[in-house]
């Protein structure tokens, strides 16, 4: 019987597909197949960071954010301090950065201080996500942004010279609020202990060696106009950090910024700045914000030398008590002092204030952990 027409094309094609090259027929399987896997790999490719959201974007918020920065030293927040950070942000839609944890911090902030329109959380993982377009949308939409703690350098390492730097900055250009706690608040100082040696240096090794590898400080990061000359540091006193801090302004100023200050938190603590620099101190009996500022000029430091320096002012912003950012002139100080380096030992000159700040210039041991006294 004489074959159709289509019985004989159908013949010809398997004719011809089985004379065709078998390597010809293994390429194009295997391009069929590598396009598969990079459409799989497509989609689901980390984009450098998770997030979260407690609460509603639609919701409209409550006010018109105004200028604000909540200075936080660590450990549990003071609810009055976070209060006034929603306020300024018109209990609207709050941004919460991080590089480790993960949502609790935020939901943690929606729930227990209620009335804000919603919190988001991004956790970076990667430098990646600072490049990312709707990481910077959601930057820029936000009524008030905030730090979380955790590890400074893996921010410096993020963020440092990519858009999401630029866009924290035009945040606080815009007049719209921002707060850090812990590392959160490490980095916002015109110059900032950046961690990068992958540790955290103690007050003994930093005043015995200031000009040492160790102290990784971070400038040109972020630029909030107030704490341009300002170093800062966190868990102050419980951690006994006035050493180290003394130790970043004069490694500070050797790299050519003569002006710089310290600004140290104790934990629990938060000193919330308003539009005109005037900041209030909230936190629990005995903690303050340190004013450190030593006298003008840049100290001789040379690697693997101890530190000299003498005449060291040191005031205390206690619970309700106020600071101009601007003059740093403290209304009322819990304490004032001067103390002294020799020889990269810290010590008391002399003091005045209604607190014994007897804690102030801790022993150590050989470790360089902090010994209570």
């Amino acid at each position: 019987m004489a074959m159709t027409p289509s019985c004989r094309f159908m013949e010809d094609s398997y004719l011809k597909a089985a004379l065709e090259p078998w390597w010809r027929r293994v390429f194009y399987g295997l391009g069929g197949l590598l396009l598969g896997l990079a459409a799989v790999v497509s989609a689901t490719e980390d984009p450098g960071y998770h997030q979260y959201l407690s609460g509603d974007r639609a919701v409209m918020r409550q006010a018109q954010p105004t200028p604000g920065m909540v200075l936080m030293g660590g450990g549990n927040w003071d609810q009055s301090a976070m209060q006034w950070f929603l306020d300024r942000s018109g209990r609207g839609h709050i941004l919460v950065l991080r590089a480790s944890g993960g949502e609790e911090l935020g939901d943690e902030m929606y729930r227990n201080f209620g009335g804000t329109a919603s919190v988001e959380t991004l956790v970076f993982t990667s430098r990646d996500a600072a490049f990312d377009p709707e990481v910077i949308g959601k930057v820029d939409a936000a009524d008030g942004i905030f730090i979380a703690g955790g590890d400074q350098a893996r921010y410096v390492r993020y963020w440092k010279g990519t858009p999401l730097a630029r866009a924290l900055d035009r945040h606080v250009e815009e007049g719209k609020p921002i707060g850090g706690t812990s590392a959160g608040l490490a980095i916002l100082g015109g110059t900032s202990y950046g961690a990068l040696d992958d540790g955290s240096i103690s007050s003994n090794a930093a005043l015995a060696d200031p000009a040492g590898e160790a102290i990784t400080l971070v400038e040109d990061f972020l630029h909030l106009p107030l704490m341009a000359d300002i170093v800062t540091d966190t868990h102050f006193n419980r951690r006994h950090r006035l050493g180290r801090l003394i130790a970043f302004i004069a490694r500070a100023r050797m790299l050519g910024r003569p002006e710089t200050i310290g600004l140290g938190i104790d934990e629990g603590g938060t000193l919330a700045v308003g539009k005109e620099g005037l900041a209030r101190y909230y936190g629990p009996p005995g903690t303050y914000a340190w004013i450190v500022e030593p006298p003008p000029g840049v100290p001789k430091l040379r690697e693997g030398q101890p530190l000299d320096w003498h005449g060291i002012k040191v005031r205390g912003v206690a619970p309700g008590g106020t600071v101009d950012m601007a003059t740093m002139r403290v209304d009322a100080p819990g304490f004032s002092t001067i103390v002294s380096v020799h020889k990269g030992k810290l010590g008391p000159t002399a003091s005045t204030g209604s607190t014994s700040r007897n804690t102030m210039v801790p022993a150590e041991n050989e470790a360089g952990h902090a010994a209570r006294p």
